[in-house]
């Protein structure tokens, strides 16, 4: 087998996303050793080192799996439904449409994981489907697409804000989701996201062919008998409830939809087929990595992962309006 076929590069990213998860395990404030680590599976939480690694370490490093992929694949399913490489959940608002959702239902006093997963994917769903009905309907530009997000983003933050200042508990509830981050993870939130998110996933992977008609283009898809609006709200439907469902237990992460999608294509190709699993491998492990990091670097103090992740991604949009010469699409 070639070493530059697709299977092989997703083999190798699996192999790489275990080893982030693997260390993510055993390194902290309190480091494990393999053979603890071991022990701890075994014998469960019975030991000092089996409630570190039950009730700590899986529940982060399984929050970090799923906000990284389920983020990584609602961007790259977003660029390729909008056409925009610029594109991703944190940029045209999904993230905050989901985060306002979270705020109101600490507002007003609903803190069910499932009510508070759900409530973040028809935030960001109603943010998504705005910007494409509106760009749609006003048939404006790549980076006019890109410039309406930002507008919508702005709005709905500048919503969570106020509801946080008007609701104060609400505020320190909904604190930890402007920042992003996974040292207070819960299995009460974790547990619904994760559901919605293996679904979404699951149900992308079956319609990637469909995903690569609509990367072709409307007139074309039509012309291939897509139904081009029904695929469309499907897509970013999808879209959406992965972001929501993260940003409901991770915070607003940013970026990580915007980076992982390009890092995929340069390795994977553009065909959805082997790119989405590349995608959700690639984010689970950058995601996990950062978190990894941010453990790390300056313990015994913790840097929230969202920052780490904005300091990498806040260039890598700035290199993106480069090679665009200043944004003309």
């Amino acid at each position: 087998m070639k070493a530059n076929n697709p299977s092989v590069r997703v083999a190798a990213v699996a192999a790489l996303c275990m080893l982030a998860a693997a260390a993510s395990l055993c390194l902290g404030s309190v480091h494990l050793s393999p053979a603890q680590l071991w022990e701890a599976l075994q014998t469960g939480a019975d030991s000092t080192a089996g409630r570190i690694l039950w009730f700590s370490r899986i529940p982060r490093t399984a929050a970090c799996l799923l906000a990284g992929g389920a983020l990584a694949v609602s961007g790259a399913v977003i660029q390729n439904v909008l056409a925009n490489e610029m594109a991703s959940p944190g940029i045209i608002g999904v993230n905050a449409g989901a985060a306002l959702a979270v705020t109101i239902c600490c507002a007003l006093g609903a803190f069910s994981g499932w009510l508070i997963a759900s409530a973040a994917f028809f935030g960001a769903a109603a943010a998504v489907l705005l910007v494409a009905i509106t760009a749609q309907k006003l048939g404006a530009s790549r980076t006019t697409v890109i410039l309406g997000g930002v507008a919508v983003n702005s709005c709905l933050t500048a919503a969570s804000e106020a509801i946080s200042i008007l609701f104060p508990d609400a505020g320190m509830q909904a604190a930890d989701f402007r920042i992003g981050g996974f040292s207070a993870v819960a299995h009460t939130r974790l547990i619904p996201a994760g559901v919605l998110i293996l679904l979404a996933l699951l149900l992308l992977m079956t319609l990637s062919s469909e995903l690569d008609v609509m990367a072709l283009g409307e007139d074309t898809a039509r012309s291939l008998g897509l139904s081009v609006k029904k695929m469309r709200t499907l897509f970013l439907g999808l879209a959406a409830l992965l972001a929501g469902a993260a940003v409901s237990f991770a915070g607003l992460l940013g970026f990580v939809g915007l980076i992982v999608p390009h890092i995929a294509r340069k390795f994977a190709g553009t065909e959805s087929r082997p790119l989405l699993p590349f995608c959700a491998l690639s984010g689970a492990a950058l995601v996990t990595v950062c978190d990894l990091l941010s453990r790390l670097l300056f313990a015994p103090y913790e840097i929230p992962v969202g920052i780490l992740l904005s300091f990498m991604g806040g260039p890598f949009f700035l290199y993106l309006l480069l090679r665009r010469k200043g944004g003309h699409a």
